[in-house]
């Protein structure tokens, strides 16, 4: 039988590849690419309402105001009267008490500048687990 002669002791090698083909890389992002530019066009925006701030036509006859002081302290003004002082869990019955029976006497928190965030939205919080429906922040203008 004759021998057949092979390189390298009669085992052939296979030689590692060190590159990566990039074509089915570029042919995979060229495909997406379409797909977005295609569908991008039909994606419908959502339209987010948001309220605005304006004055007033007429002002309410009648409005409690509570106060957040810069120490979170908590008083209480009816109609831009004389101010008292209130403590947290009482100023549900007592804002209550001076709507006297009517729930569309609106509240307003007007809290100090230096005052937490989070303060003025636990009296929110408060008020509105109390079932008390027109409560709204007190918005300064020009400044």
């Amino acid at each position: 039988m004759p021998a057949i002669a092979t390189r390298g002791g009669g085992r052939q090698r296979r030689r590692a590849m060190n590159e990566i083909n990039m074509v089915p890389f570029i042919d995979v992002m060229l495909v997406l690419l379409i797909i977005f530019m295609v569908t991008a066009p039909l994606i419908t925006t959502a339209v987010v309402d948001v309220p605005t701030v304006g004055r007033s036509s007429q002002r309410p006859p009648k409005v409690i105001e509570v106060i957040v002081g810069a120490d979170e302290k908590l008083r209480l003004r009816l109609d831009g009267g004389d101010a008292e002082a209130v403590t947290l869990p009482r100023l549900p019955a007592r804002v209550q008490a001076l709507q006297g029976g009517q729930a569309d006497v609106p509240v307003i928190i007007s809290g100090d500048r230096r005052v937490r965030y989070e303060a003025v939205m636990k009296v929110m919080s408060t008020l509105q687990k109390e079932r008390i429906a027109r409560v709204g922040l007190m918005v300064k203008q020009g400044e």
